[in-house]
């Protein structure tokens, strides 16, 4: 059996409804594909806790347990592991996002999400993105 892996993303919604999609540097797994913002829960961590560190480390934006609504999950099979992500949306944050990993950033309108190369993990959680903000 594979071992699991947990990883949590969040789907950041601005004023103008648009989504914060970061594309994945160079060096790691999926380089050039885009993702929602998020990462690997640390050990004795929540996928809210997770979530918020991330959001700070990687983007430089504080939220709160309070901010972050799970909407949908990924169950994926990968190589040596099995990815399971619960995605998160949220609407308040303080901060504007910066991409603290050298990783390009885009705001992207809900119905144009799946224009994009995301990851194998991603891609479905977009359609899901976009029916819940439809």
């Amino acid at each position: 059996m594979a071992k699991l892996l947990l990883v949590a993303a969040c789907a950041l919604v601005d004023r103008d409804g648009r989504v914060l999609l970061a594309q994945r540097p160079e060096g790691k797994s999926d380089a050039g594909s885009w993702e929602f913002p998020g990462g690997k829960l640390a050990p004795d961590e929540t996928p809210e806790e997770a979530l918020i560190r991330e959001l700070r480390e990687e983007l430089g934006v504080d939220t709160e347990k309070s901010c972050l609504a799970p909407i949908a999950f990924a169950s994926q099979s990968l190589t040596d592991v099995h990815l399971l992500m619960p995605l998160y949306v949220c609407r308040k944050w303080s901060g504007a996002p910066e991409g603290r990993e050298r990783q390009a950033l885009q705001w992207v309108r809900p119905n144009r999400l799946l224009e994009f190369e995301l990851t194998p993990a991603d891609r479905p959680l977009a359609a899901q993105v976009r029916d819940f903000l439809s």
